[in-house]
């Protein structure tokens, strides 16, 4: 048998019928961008969120680096960000010439609060919160610092859309919620797409006029803005998936309870979730001390894994400038070298289920 890590048409399939119409109706409506499609996706999403307003973008990326545009964040001024996230949060900072200040995560891949105050100074403006891997980060003492110190709050939700603390929905404690809708996401579209989320009516405003050139009005520029304008094909898209969003939550958490079940748990590091947090599941992250030989092995019985992420941002390439070497970020170094994302999507069957749990545990 195999099992990939992760399978796009499935979640394709479930709704075909859908999908092919909507692609259809736009198709056929002869309006292609920031029309009805647009307009409809951004209510409906704001309103799934529980937020007075939703812009849709191009991309996810999109949405961070014009959300630290919109609040004015650039040069000299620090932002601090997990470590152990995908380099596109660290990107959406350094893209507005700001330094990220990177923070360790705690036991549940999450920014870990209490090691924020420590690296605060004069320059602090923001904190980048990431809810990794589709659980909902400690969001009552992230956001009882960042008001004790003036702070700027940007939420990453790239991984969760629908997961809450405290019962509120990520995206709507900080200044900015930023989502991306790419293809693998729990909500995805079909090609690249992205939003802001924000409760404040002058940032949503800056936003609707940054994402279409910096014009109000066509041919009317206020500033100097982006072309990142969600499209009209996605937006109908992801309506489609939206109305089925209880239903895709619920199948992967059956999927992810049984992992969690019936994995061996002495065999593995199965992930931990945090009491009033919520997950969604994103990925199902474990970790291991032989990940590789894990990952080698699972291969050869035609299971696929995936790492995220194999090179946290400090000790890449892209970032070798900010002057960090191995062992700068201990615990974020760790989970590089150990964790493991297993095969989880929609449609995955009960029988690819139990394939994947009888060869872990036969490890």
């Amino acid at each position: 048998m195999e099992v990939t890590a992760n399978t796009l048409d499935r979640g394709f399939y479930m709704y075909q019928e859908e999908f092919e119409q909507k692609a259809l109706e736009v198709l056929r409506s002869g309006w292609y961008v920031l029309g009805r499609e647009v307009g409809s996706f951004e209510s409906e999403f704001a309103a799934y969120i529980g937020c007075r307003h939703c812009v849709g973008l191009a991309s996810g990326l999109d949405a961070l680096w014009i959300a630290f545009r919109i609040l004015g964040i650039g040069t000299g001024d620090e932002v601090l960000v997990q470590g152990n996230t995908y380099i596109a949060s660290v990107m959406g900072i350094t893209m507005n010439g700001a330094t990220p200040v990177f923070i360790e995560p705690d036991e549940y891949y999450n920014l870990d609060p209490s090691k924020l105050e420590e690296k605060i100074t004069p320059r602090t403006k923001a904190i980048l919160v990431v809810h990794l891997y589709g659980q909902a980060s400690y969001m009552e003492e992230i956001m009882k610092i960042a008001r004790k110190h003036n702070l700027r709050v940007v939420e990453d939700c790239a991984q969760s859309h629908g997961a809450k603390f405290g019962g509120q929905m990520t995206g709507t404690f900080g200044d900015i919620g930023c989502f991306s809708f790419y293809p693998s996401k729990n909500l995805g579209a079909f090609g690249d797409a992205g939003a802001i989320v924000t409760n404040n009516d002058k940032i949503a405003e800056d936003v609707r006029i940054f994402r279409n050139y910096g014009s109000e009005k066509r041919y009317y520029n206020k500033v100097v803005g982006a072309n990142s304008r969600l499209d009209e094909l996605q937006a109908g898209l992801l309506r489609v998936r939206l109305r089925h969003m209880a239903e895709l939550e619920a199948q992967k958490r059956h999927i992810c309870e049984r992992y969690l079940r019936e994995l061996d748990r002495d065999r593995f590091q199965l992930p931990e979730i945090r009491e009033g947090a919520t997950h969604i599941w994103h990925q199902f992250v474990i970790r291991s001390e032989r990940r590789d030989e894990l990952a080698e092995y699972l291969k050869s019985r035609g299971i696929g894994t995936l790492i995220h992420y194999p090179i946290p941002p400090h000790l890449s390439e892209a970032y070798r400038h900010l002057g960090f070497r191995e062992g700068a970020f201990p615990i974020t170094e760790h989970y590089a070298r150990s964790v493991l994302s297993i095969p989880l999507y929609y449609g995955m069957t009960e029988e690819e289920q139990d394939y994947v749990i009888h060869w872990m545990n036969q490890f």
